[in-house]
Parts: C-alpha cells; sequence; structure tokens
C-alpha cells in the first residue's frame, strides 16, 4: 500500500483534494466491489496542513487534516491541490508548504502538483531547469514569474524525474490515474476510471483554453483590423489584400499585429476561423464539412490539421467531447 499525504492549505480547491482523496482511497476498492471480487485498497491516503488544524478552502468549506506538515515523514506520494485564490497572495502565506516541498524533493518522494498549485512547487525552486504545465489561463503569469521552469502548458500532464505536474482545475483525476497507472499498471487505472466514469488518457489541454484573441492592446489599427475580421473571417482574402484594405503595406500589418497581438495577421486569421469551427461544432448539428467551409476552409485534409494543431482533437472529437446536449 502507497502512503499519499495531501499538503491541504487555505485558499485550495476542495475538490482538488477530496476528489483526489477519494480516487486514490478507492481505487481497487469500487471496480472490485462492483465486479463482486474481493477488495484491496492500493492507497493509504491522509490530508496535511501547516499546523494539523482545519484547511479553509476557498468555497468556504473547511476540511480537517490528519497532520501538519512537519509530521509528514516517509510518504510515497505528495499532492499539492489547486490554489483557488488569488495565486500570488497564496503563495506569499505557505513558506512551510515551500519547505516541506523542497524537502519531499531532497528525499525523492513522488511529488504530484494540480494546476495552480504547480506555482507552489515552482515558487520552492524544485522545478527549475524541469518540464512543468499549469492551468491554461495562467500561462503568461507562470512564465514571468519562473523563467527558469521549461513550460509546456498545452500538456495535460508532465513528468521530470519524480515530480508530477498537472493542467487545469479538474486535471487531478488525470494526474491521479496517471500515478495509479506508473503503479499498479494499465488495467488498474482503467478499471478504476470506469469505477468513476471518467475519461482516462487524455493528452492536452489545447481544446479546454481561449485564443486570447482579445489580449488588451493600444493600437487602433489593429483594432479595426480585429473589427473588421470579426464579421469576414470566413471570406477568401490575403494579407496584401488586407493591408490594401487599410491602406498600410504588408509589411507594416505584420510588424503590427505582432506588437500587438503577439501573432502574424494570417495565424491571427486562422485562429478565429478555428474559434468561430469551434462554437459550430458545439452548437450546432452542421457536418464537420459544412463548418470547415463556414469558416473559411475548403480543404478538408488542411482544415483537420490545423484544427487538431490549434486544439488538440480532431473536430469529431471536439464535438464529441463538447456539444452542448440539452
Amino acid at each position: 500500500m502507497l502512503n499519499v499525504v495531501i499538503a491541504g492549505f487555505d485558499k485550495a480547491l476542495s475538490s482538488a483534494m477530496t476528489g483526489v482523496a477519494d480516487l486514490f482511497g478507492l481505487a481497487g476498492v469500487t471496480w472490485n466491489r462492483i465486479q463482486g471480487q474481493e477488495l484491496e485498497r492500493l492507497f493509504n491516503v491522509r490530508i496535511a496542513s501547516p499546523d494539523g488544524g482545519p484547511i479553509r478552502c476557498i468555497n468556504g468549506i473547511q476540511l480537517l487534516a490528519h497532520m501538519s506538515y512537519d509530521d509528514v515523514q516517509d510518504v510515497d506520494v505528495i499532492v499539492v491541490p489547486t490554489i483557488g485564490g488569488p495565486v500570488e497572495d497564496v503563495i506569499g502565506v505557505n513558506p512551510q508548504l515551500l519547505a516541506l516541498l523542497r524537502r519531499a524533493d531532497a528525499h525523492g518522494w513522488t511529488i504530484a502538483g494540480n494546476c495552480t498549485g504547480n506555482f507552489l512547487l515552482a515558487e520552492s525552486g524544485i522545478l527549475n531547469g524541469k518540464v512543468a504545465t499549469t492551468h491554461w489561463g495562467f500561462k503568461d503569469l507562470f512564465e514571468q514569474r519562473y523563467p527558469q521552469v521549461e513550460l509546456k502548458a498545452d500538456q495535460l500532464i508532465t513528468r521530470h524525474d519524480h515530480i508530477y505536474c498537472a493542467g487545469g482545475g479538474l486535471a487531478w483525476f488525470d494526474l491521479g490515474l496517471h500515478i495509479i497507472e506508473r503503479n499498479f499498471g494499465f488495467e488498474t487505472a482503467i478499471q478504476t476510471a470506469k469505477a468513476f466514469v471518467i475519461d482516462y488518457r487524455r493528452d492536452s489541454q489545447l481544446s479546454y483554453s481561449l485564443m486570447r484573441l482579445s489580449k488588451p492592446h493600444k493600437d487602433d489599427l489593429v483594432k479595426q483590423v480585429q473589427a473588421w475580421l470579426e464579421e469576414h473571417y470566413a471570406g477568401n482574402f490575403t494579407v496584401d489584400e488586407l493591408a490594401d484594405r487599410f491602406s498600410v503595406s504588408k509589411r507594416t500589418l505584420i510588424r503590427r499585429f505582432n506588437a500587438a497581438l503577439d501573432m502574424p495577421p494570417n495565424t491571427y486569421v486562422q485562429s478565429i476561423r478555428i474559434e468561430a469551427a469551434q462554437k459550430l461544432l458545439e452548437e450546432t448539428e452542421r457536418t464537420v464539412d459544412v463548418v470547415m467551409n463556414d469558416v473559411g476552409y475548403e480543404d478538408a485534409s488542411s482544415f483537420r490539421r490545423l484544427f487538431r494543431k490549434k486544439t488538440g482533437l480532431t473536430p469529431t472529437e471536439y464535438r464529441r467531447r463538447f456539444s452542448r446536449r440539452f
């Protein structure tokens, strides 16, 4: 049996603690019970807090802890849940947790951070020179604070040596299943996923991210072009023609877009077309080919390749996962 400690702290996301506790605590139990097999608990799960007192989660729920951080000894896995409150504020009031993470790293214990909880791993210094991920919405802040970490924000799970990171909010179940598989095998992980009725072996969180095309800027030219493209993105035009429409050179248009939005005009057009396709796949029953034509593409293989590059899924996979069924 593996010993797991969830390192709780005030303003954490409660589900990232209780969900992980359920997933690990019932691995080898729920599936076996459904199948009429002998129960076999695989994990002993406990919750720690800075002083052993209750943890005040961001949603107002208080969770009781089994121990303090100082009492954490000889464990197999340390889990750091999602930060539910202001990230930088929570980091600033948790020096004891940072110390625990450094101690866990020195002992070589498995350390698993979820979502914004990975900011705490980075703040402790244990991610320096390592690959990590975090919630896609906090990518910029993470990169600004921790340039020495190799951030792969499109990845749902990363691993570097004994340190695991998971992406967005509820990715704790992907993280938990991954750890179950590495310790007890693929069959046990799949059985646990089936018992909890959750989708296993997702690879990317690209499909959950927004294109972030509304990045604030003060370039009036780019704003005018954006407004025009909002209405005409599906049209057949080149960057040269777009520049001519706004009486600037192609070079000037590309330079202004790069400065304002961190992308050239053609990439911007591709992105809003794919975002429009996502919306149509979510909200309508139009075929993939019709959606492709509606957003300005004619070549099916090019559209599917670009859609997968931008979202991490094929159009059909995206519809299956995100279609709004009422």
